[in-house]
């Protein structure tokens, strides 16, 4: 299937096991996403299949909005709620006396003593959080995929290493602190591609001297996708229709349990035959994703039924305008031929569709209303769709 799928990621799940996921719903392996989430954050994750994978490209830059927790009083070495305080009471110093405070310490409670109780002061934080927005420098977390001499960031940190990452540019276009509730602030934000949130929150901490982490996010939209668009794992496992086993034996006499719904016969890389289903899971368990139970049945995907949740593909990229192409015209297109729409004369580059649905091309101006297509798009394979599709190059023995 080619097309766009928004995911609602589950916390504990990392993009990659969402990605993974879907690959075995659909059984196929060309998926990939639009930005990734961290394990800890929920949200929108836009997810892309086919020859659509192409299309990231233009997704790099996407403004995304989120909604979250930041909890004060103590600092972790990940910024956020899946990390350790880097030391013993790290993070829980009494605020400076020479800063206008966002909190309080209760009576009775000396400054400086181990995990102060926080008070927050709403006004104070949102003009604290008022600081933050614009371009400004951040220095990314340590455990991040940011590289050092060639070795992600977080491998360092995981094995204690030292890890200096150099400030980089953001936007935050948008931080409202929302609510607080006792050592709780909630939050709203809208921010360019390449902002960490939890840096955000760790900055916070450390400018009130209480130390703070990322307690929870959610991200509510990327790009021209929101919330409202996203599906559940739950949903999308609902469109995968189960159906009796058979049994058949390789050469070897090895006993392969497949799915019934055309009996075809094929072979394994080793040259041993099988004969059952043509459609086969054979996506591998990513380390943190819920696999497959023992004696769960095999399962093929609806694709009629799925493909209801995909987004139509005229919603995607609006700042693209859109052209209809006729026959000709999509011909030349496919071949990588330029073409002459002079509907769209002054646009840069345009959505290139047959009929409503079928998105062939993403083609650039070259001149006047001459079009060149940057991208085509080839058409979902034959049999995608159907409850039969070709049989896997390697069989799984059970």
């Amino acid at each position: 299937m080619n097309g766009v799928i928004i995911v609602d990621k589950p916390a504990g799940w990392t993009s990659h096991d969402v990605v993974n996921r879907l690959r075995r719903i659909l059984g196929q392996r060309s998926v990939g996403h639009l930005g990734t989430l961290d394990p800890l954050a929920t949200g929108v994750l836009p997810l892309v299949t086919g020859s659509l994978t192409r299309l990231a490209q233009f997704y790099i830059a996407s403004e995304k909005t989120y909604e979250g927790v930041i909890r004060f009083g103590f600092a972790t070495n990940t910024y956020d709620a899946d990390g350790e305080p880097p030391e013993e009471h790290a993070g829980t110093a009494a605020p400076s006396a020479s800063s206008e405070l966002a909190l309080s310490l209760p009576k009775g409670q000396a400054p400086g003593s181990p995990a102060p109780i926080i008070n927050l002061n709403l006004e104070v934080l949102q003009k604290l959080a008022a600081q933050f927005l614009g371009l400004i420098e951040q220095v990314p977390p340590p455990f991040c995929a940011k590289k050092i001499k060639g070795v992600p960031a977080y491998k360092l940190a995981r094995r204690q290493e030292e890890v200096i990452l150099p400030p980089i540019q953001i936007e935050i276009k948008e931080f409202a602190i929302t609510a607080v509730e006792a050592d709780r602030a909630h939050f709203r934000a809208r921010v360019a591609s390449g902002t960490y949130m939890r840096s955000i929150a760790h900055e916070m901490g450390q400018r009130l001297g209480c130390g703070a982490h990322l307690e929870s996010l959610r991200r509510t939209a990327v790009a021209e996708f929101n919330i409202t668009q996203a599906h559940t794992i739950e949903e999308l496992e609902a469109q995968v229709v189960k159906g009796p086993l058979v049994k058949g034996q390789t050469n070897g006499g090895q006993t392969v349990e497949v799915q019934e719904i055309q009996t075809v016969r094929g072979q394994t890389d080793e040259g041993q035959t099988v004969t059952g289903q043509t459609v086969v899971d054979q996506i591998k368990d990513c380390h943190s994703e819920p696999g497959r139970r023992s004696g769960e049945e095999p399962a093929f995907p609806d694709h009629e039924g799925i493909a209801a949740l995909f987004i139509h593909p005229r919603q995607l990229l609006p700042q693209f305008p859109s052209v209809t192409a006729d026959e000709p015209t999509a011909a030349r297109i496919r071949s990588g031929r330029p073409v002459n729409l002079p509907q769209l004369s002054r646009a840069r580059q345009v959505k290139v569709f047959a009929g409503q649905t079928d998105l062939i091309a993403i083609a650039t101006r070259v001149a006047g209303t001459l079009f060149h297509p940057k991208i085509v798009f080839p058409p979902d394979n034959p049999g995608v769709g159907n409850k039969t599709m070709s049989l896997p190059k390697r069989a799984t023995a059970r």
